[in-house]
């Protein structure tokens, strides 16, 4: 009977320090799930940072006055003399990241008085563009908005290489000197109120 006793004494032992070591382990546990839900905590902002990076708009393709004043050159050459640009007045499309094309008023007030009623900008391209359906290779030209309603481009020789008609745009609420805007697969050139049309045609 004593033997049976002690038998039956080890077993309650046995069993109660069973029940205090489940009762430490969930403890444990409990405490380790509480690490690593606190940690999960920590990390979940910069994880979550990274698909917002990857999602970022791509920059605007239209260049701004600020940008293409200090790609494009103070002066410019045009049939035999040089003109400054109007950093100011300019603007661009960029067509990847080192591909532009440029266009800036310049000061024409060297030049005869015909020939400053054409040669009103000085455009560059890096990348064939089509202007009212007319193509132009990679290269700098003369334009200008002359009378008729009509868009005038020539080469830096001032020779003509195509006229086309040009838009008035009447709902335009704040039209400045020169600005280039966005249009569906095209954009505008704006002299004021007037503009063209350009598309930069794919290779």
């Amino acid at each position: 009977m004593k033997g049976m006793n002690l038998q039956g004494h080890w077993l309650q032992c046995l069993t109660f320090i069973g029940r205090i070591a489940s009762g430490l382990e969930r403890n444990v546990m409990s405490r380790l799930a509480l690490c690593v839900a606190l940690l999960c905590l920590a990390i979940s902002p910069s994880l979550q940072a990274v698909p917002q990076a990857g999602a970022a708009h791509p920059p605007s393709p239209i260049v701004s006055a600020a940008e293409a004043g200090k790609i494009l050159p103070a002066t410019v050459f045009f049939q035999g003399q040089s003109a400054s640009i109007q950093a100011r007045n300019s603007a661009g499309v960029r067509f990847a990241k080192d591909s532009f094309m440029l266009v800036a008023l310049v000061d024409s007030s060297g030049y005869s008085s015909e020939v400053q009623q054409k040669y009103q900008a000085y455009l560059i391209t890096e990348e064939p563009i089509e202007v009212g359906g007319h193509r132009l290779a990679p290269g700098a030209y003369g334009c200008g908005f002359i009378s008729g309603n009509q868009f005038l481009v020539m080469d830096i020789g001032g020779h003509s290489l195509f006229t086309i008609a040009s838009t008035r745009d009447a709902a335009l609420h704040r039209p400045v000197p020169l600005q280039i805007t966005p249009d569906s697969d095209r954009y505008r050139l704006y002299f004021g109120r007037n503009y063209v049309e350009l598309t930069a045609p794919a290779r």
